[in-house]
């Protein structure tokens, strides 16, 4: 049974190696016991998944050029007001 028990350390570090499909089945179901009683990383590996499904899947908006000018040059006036 000792062999099943993970360090909240250890745990978070095969999480990690789970993410990028590099942990082991072993790891795997240790970790899965470990999740069951620890709190802590069960919110490390919610977290780290939505991590990974916001690094994989990025909901960026950016400014067309046009605002970007218009931004720029508002910038510009208030910067001159303030010399």
């Amino acid at each position: 049974m000792s062999k099943l028990k993970l360090e909240c350390h250890e745990a978070n570090h095969i999480c990690d190696k789970n993410q990028y499909k590099e942990a082991s089945l072993r790891e795997k179901i240790i970790l899965t016991f470990h999740l069951m009683y620890c709190r802590a990383c069960r919110k490390y590996t919610a977290k780290n998944t939505q991590l990974t499904k916001l690094v994989k899947n990025p909901k960026v908006e950016t400014l067309d050029n046009s605002a970007k000018n218009k931004l720029q040059q508002a910038f510009e006036v208030e910067l001159s007001k303030q010399q």
